[in-house]
């Protein structure tokens, strides 16, 4: 399996698994500092590399009156100053080819949203400028379809490619996860990271916003994990019920220690039967 160096830590292989996470979206500052501050001290403690994620702007909300975030002027600034006060890597979504050039240099990992993974020109030209590339499967897609995705980014000369699951589509406003396809994705060569979080999402599903089941993310991300994923993904807030942009599907940051010290007791045990 392709290993992709990120910071000082590995991701891919039999190397432990990494946490990208964050609030769905910036709110404010300070805000996002302090949860990325929480999660790096937590992270440290249990030796789990971490990645800080959270969107600058969050171009596919339900509805046009949805908070959206600061932008990509304001918001890669905030990234920007969270990456060099704290010495952590940033991930966050690109939505436009406009907003490519500007994103590359700050964000460690560019994200390609799931309604565009299937966007050929759009994974070309992010894979062009990506150090490391993170394409989630849309939910549309089965898991074989991935390597048709991979193929378009390793055309445009990036093989430092990770695939995130996070679910498919079960009828309406409803997400299923089939753990069955991260052993199938992995065995195309990259690292796949599990984002447990959206997987629980309900799209939609509270008309002008997409509902969720927080209460089933532990349960999903166990699974994963037991199924040898490169990463776990995972959207955190204070006050999820008070969070401008998926409340009802992320964490509350104070759950995640008891969540984080049992996976890694999972993928240690996992890890140490394939090495």
């Amino acid at each position: 399996m392709k290993q992709i160096k990120i910071a000082d830590f590995i991701i891919g292989g039999d190397t432990g698994f990494v946490l990208i996470a964050g609030p769905c979206v910036l709110e404010d500052e300070k805000g996002a500092m302090d949860i990325a501050q929480y999660l790096q001290k937590l992270t440290n403690m249990l030796n789990i590399p971490y990645i800080f994620k959270a969107s600058y702007d969050k171009a596919n909300r339900t509805s046009v009156h949805s908070y959206r975030g600061p932008g990509a002027e304001k918001g890669l600034a905030m990234l920007r100053n969270i990456k060099e006060k704290l010495n952590v890597p940033v991930i966050s979504d690109v939505h436009r080819f406009e907003e490519i050039e500007q994103a590359a240099p700050v964000l460690d990992v560019m994200q390609v949203p799931a309604f565009l993974c299937r966007q050929t020109d759009f994974v070309v030209e992010i894979a062009k400028r990506a150090r490391v590339i993170n394409i989630k499967k849309g939910q549309f897609l089965a898991p074989w379809d991935v390597a048709n995705i991979i193929a378009k980014a390793k055309a445009a000369g990036n093989e430092n490619i990770m695939i995130t699951e996070r679910g498919a589509s079960f009828g309406y406003n409803n997400l299923v996860f089939d753990v069955r396809a991260l052993p199938i994705m992995r065995k195309m060569g990259y690292p796949v990271i599990f984002d447990a979080t959206h997987a629980v999402q309900l799209p939609g599903g509270m008309g002008a916003a997409s509902g969720g089941q927080r209460e089933m993310v532990a349960f999903l991300a166990r699974a994963a994990v037991a199924a040898g994923v490169d990463g776990i993904f995972l959207e955190v807030h204070r006050n999820p019920e008070a969070a401008l942009c998926d409340g009802p599907n992320s964490l509350f940051l104070d759950s995640l220690e008891e969540l984080l010290t049992m996976l890694k007791k999972i993928d240690t045990t996992v890890k140490s039967k394939e090495r």
